[in-house]
This record gives structure tokens, sequence and C-alpha cells, in this order.
């Protein structure tokens, strides 16, 4: 009898047919596989992470919506990316029109992380949050298409095709987008970089 490969070993286009089909099981694997990158991807583009929460279950929402129309031509995560982009987006620019209720200006305190007080001086420990704070502001300055490669690239470690794919532009576009941002960021965190 042959043995039935475990759900982690199941490509994610596997997943999707199996999801088609109305299998639970294969959802919640897909979930539990690429949930932290689509939370950390939208929160690094909204700064909330109660609506990043949100965003991220109605992206898993959509997925599953989708099985049946999905088709393995490019990387299951450059889809997946491309869908929390539109989603994203799509809800940036509903609440543009009702600037009371913006997703891009949260009043919560974003969750932090604490640190062994004994790891660094608490000179370093403030330096190092004062820097977090200074980047997720300077990413937040940006333009929404340069804010998004920035974070495909930085923190998904998406390679400069997946970028372009995810957001629908040439090769060339995407790394043009990629050095403007750059450059943007590093006059943001000027005093950062100094020697």
């Amino acid at each position: 009898m042959k043995k039935q490969p475990m759900t982690e070993e199941i490509p994610d286009h596997q997943l999707m047919s199996a999801i088609a089909l109305g299998d639970e099981r294969a959802l919640q694997t897909l979930i539990e596989r690429h949930q932290k990158a689509v939370y950390g991807t939208i929160l690094k583009m909204i700064s909330d992470a109660s609506e990043a929460e949100d965003l991220s279950q109605r992206v898993f929402i959509r997925i599953y919506q989708s099985a049946n129309r999905y088709r393995p031509e490019a990387q299951f995560s450059t889809w997946l990316m491309t869908i929390t982009r539109n989603l994203v987006l799509n809800e940036y620019r509903r609440r543009q029109r009702k600037p009371w209720d913006s997703l891009f200006s949260s009043h919560e305190e974003e969750p932090r992380e604490f640190l062994d007080p004994h790891q660094r001086p608490p000179d370093q420990q403030l330096q190092s949050t004062e820097l977090g704070e200074a980047i997720q502001n300077a990413l937040q300055e940006l333009p929404e298409n340069q804010r998004l490669a920035i974070i495909l690239s930085r923190y998904q470690e998406m390679s400069y095709e997946e970028i372009s794919k995810t957001l629908k532009i040439s090769l060339a576009s995407t790394k043009s987008l990629l050095f403007r941002a750059r450059e943007t960021l590093k006059i943001s965190l000027e005093k950062y970089l100094q020697p």
C-alpha cells in the first residue's frame, strides 16, 4: 500500500486543486503555510495590527472563493501576493473616499517584541527601537507601489521577476521602482546611516 504524503509536503498548486473540490483540510494547510507572509506584508503596508489581521483573513477568503479559477502558470506565492496587494490597495482607495476612517493612520500601538534586557545595553536598545520606528515611518511615506515593492523584496524575499508579476509591471519598471524607493528611504533615514 502506497503511503499518502503528509499535507505539508503537498505543493501549493495541488492544495489549490483540493480546495476547489471543497477540501477544508487543504485550505487550513495553505493558510498555516502562508498566513505569516500575508499578515506581515499587510502589516508593513498599513501599520495597524488589527486591520492587518482582518485583511489577512479576507485574503484567504478570496483564495477560497477563487480556487476553482486558479491556474498554476505562475508561482503560487506571486498569485497570493497579487491578491494581497489588490485587496489592500482596494481597501485603501475605498477608505480614501472616507478620510475620517483612513486605513493608513492608526492610533493603536503596534505590538512590540520585547527583548531580554541583558542582551544589549539600553542605549543600543533605544537606538534599535528608534530605528525601527523611523523605518516604519519612512515606509509609510512611500507611494503605494514603491512601498509594496520594497516589502516584497526585503521582507518576502521575492525576486524582481516575482515582484514584476505581482505588481503587473515590466521588469525594467520594477527595477526602477525599487531604485526610487531605496533612494527615498536613504534620504529619509540619512541620520541613521551616518557612520
